[in-house]
């Protein structure tokens, strides 16, 4: 354990991350496939932590210096390497299960809440784009809670031909849209099933919707139909793993 008294920015490095935040942090000292380069963290945090990697002891004030703006550390953040990928052929293996996947979902808060949710409600995972969804740190990590250590995370270049994939490992693509005729909890749908959101706004895209063999909608108030994409995510996901 030293104390810091450099105040040197992340650098923008892509094989080193950034994550801060209690949970975020702790669950990923506890996961033996994240490697930590740096763990910084407050006196009185220090105190009650378990680590393995070195710790450079900041006060407050000067950790909030080093992370982006607007950061709420609580105490604690890590530099750590990406987490490696899981296969995709897992998914063959499944005999049932929601997964998750994300059509251009760009918020980091949004796509955090959804990782908590899919790992509380038992999804198989959450897909989204390599481009056009956000890195797997900083604040996705804080607002995931957690979720993105033990969550198996996909990323893919080209969405349409990874749905097509995963018909062919027994998924049916079913997509969430405000305009479809059938209400969700209203639909019989198989066991295995990739639920495909949309992007707040835009919605689902055109080749996206094409690729869906079925269209849902949530029973909203018809005047009033659009949720926030991490609480649609949310109410979609608990009404398929319950029935």
């Amino acid at each position: 354990m030293k104390r810091s008294s450099s105040y040197h920015r992340p650098s923008q490095d892509s094989s080193r991350l950034w994550l801060w935040g209690s949970h975020a942090c702790q669950a990923a000292l506890k996961n033996p496939n994240r490697s930590c380069f740096r763990l910084l963290t407050t006196e009185s945090i220090a105190k009650n932590l378990t680590f393995t990697c070195k710790v450079e002891i900041l006060d407050s004030a000067a950790l909030t210096r080093l992370l982006p703006e607007g950061a709420v550390h609580q105490g604690i953040a890590m530099e750590v390497a990406p987490l490696p990928e899981p296969s995709f052929k897992e998914l063959s293996q499944k005999e049932k299960g929601v997964l998750v996947v994300l059509d251009h979902v760009t918020d980091p808060h949004n796509v955090g809440a959804i990782l908590r949710t899919a790992r509380a409600l038992g999804a198989l995972g959450v897909l989204m784009t390599e481009r056009n969804a956000p890195p797997l740190s900083g604040v996705l990590a804080k607002t995931a809670s957690g979720a993105l250590e033990d969550l198996p995370v996909w990323k893919v270049t080209n969405l349409a031909r990874a749905i097509e994939d995963l018909k062919d490992k027994g998924f049916w693509a079913v997509g969430l849209d405000e305009r479809a005729s059938k209400v969700l909890s209203k639909s019989d749908f198989p066991p295995k099933i990739s639920l495909i959101m949309g992007a707040e706004g835009e919605g689902l895209r055109r080749l996206t919707q094409e690729k869906c063999d079925f269209l849902a909608k949530l029973p909203t108030d018809p005047f009033f139909p659009t949720l926030n994409v991490s609480v649609a995510t949310a109410l979609a996901l608990y009404e398929l793993v319950r029935t």
